[in-house]
């Protein structure tokens, strides 16, 4: 199969994967099609405890793209353990990525545990885009030493890989990035939402209910297109690259800057249809040139040879 890529020493049919909290859980999204067909799938974000999530609204469509503040809306682990896997360990015939999420450390590392047992889950992704209520506030994927703990901590419990979903507000997106791997992350995906803002001329207040809010879509492509290649020139560990995905080419793109997985996210919002369109759409390239998926992982040429 030309498509098969391997990632995390596993072998996944596809380089194309969801991404969290664009997808639901997965098995919603079958009466469309068989997702199984993806490379993989990444949950919505997972907590410890319930969370109701913001107030409304919480989502509005944007030049380019959509902010939303959902508030990591779960009904938490055991939920999840007891209800929700059961589904997709029944259901879905892919790799699954586990998003979570917590106020502290120890709220990841519960987590952790709590997921190790779980044999159809492939690999755990930590979004760090969230305050650490611990210390000071700050979000944990902005601030180096409170990245670089949360890594390490959970590096030492994890018994699947680990992948850090790192924030794009920050100075240098590379250099997160290798605080990550050296800390013991087998894994990045790059890169969250960034922070975006709308207001409603008619009342002056912003569309979003919390005003700040997180913005996605194809506006930030070139973006997050170019931070996946300074981050793949700094680090040595695969990368999933996230923002902006809509077509095929998109996804060319950024195996060619240097990931090994594509998430599809806000495009699977706007149609459900839109990571299968994707990617029968990159299957048709890789036959008509004749070329092999990891092929293109890194590929892109200077423009002066």
């Amino acid at each position: 199969m030309k498509s098969i890529i391997n990632f995390l020493s596993k072998k996944y049919k596809n380089p194309i994967i969801t991404c969290s909290g664009t997808f639901g859980n997965g098995y919603e999204f079958n009466p469309f099609y068989d997702v199984s067909i993806l490379g993989g799938i990444t949950l919505k974000a997972l907590t410890k405890e319930e969370r109701k999530g913001n107030p409304h609204n919480r989502i509005c469509e944007t030049e380019c793209g959509m902010l939303n503040s959902i508030g990591l809306q779960n009904k938490g682990i055991e939920h999840f353990i007891q209800t929700i896997y059961p589904k997709i360990a029944t259901d879905i015939d892919t790799h699954v990525h586990v998003n979570i999420s917590g106020e502290s450390v120890n709220d990841f590392l519960f987590l952790i545990e709590a997921l190790n047992p779980l044999s159809h889950v492939s690999a755990i992704e930590l979004n760090v885009s969230c305050p650490n209520m611990e210390g000071n506030r700050i979000i944990f994927g902005t601030d180096e030493k409170a990245l670089e703990r949360l890594v390490k901590e959970a590096s030492k419990i994890k018994k699947k890989p680990l992948i850090v979903k790192l924030s794009p507000n920050v100075t240098s997106i590379a250099t997160m990035a290798k605080i990550c791997q050296d800390a013991g992350a087998d894994a990045l995906s790059i890169a969250n939402t960034f922070l975006g803002l709308k207001i409603n001329l008619r009342t002056r207040k912003p569309y979003i209910a919390n005003g700040i809010a997180g913005y996605s879509g194809q506006g930030i492509k070139p973006i997050v297109l170019r931070m996946v290649y300074e981050s793949s020139k700094a680090v040595e560990i695969p990368i999933i690259g996230i923002g902006g995905v809509n077509t095929y080419e998109d996804v060319i793109e950024y195996m060619l800057a240097g990931a090994s997985l594509v998430g599809v996210g806000t495009a699977n919002l706007i149609n459900p249809m839109a990571s299968y369109r994707i990617l029968k759409d990159f299957e048709r390239y890789l036959e008509k040139e004749n070329i092999n998926a990891q092929s293109l992982i890194g590929a892109m040429k200077p423009y002066f040879d």
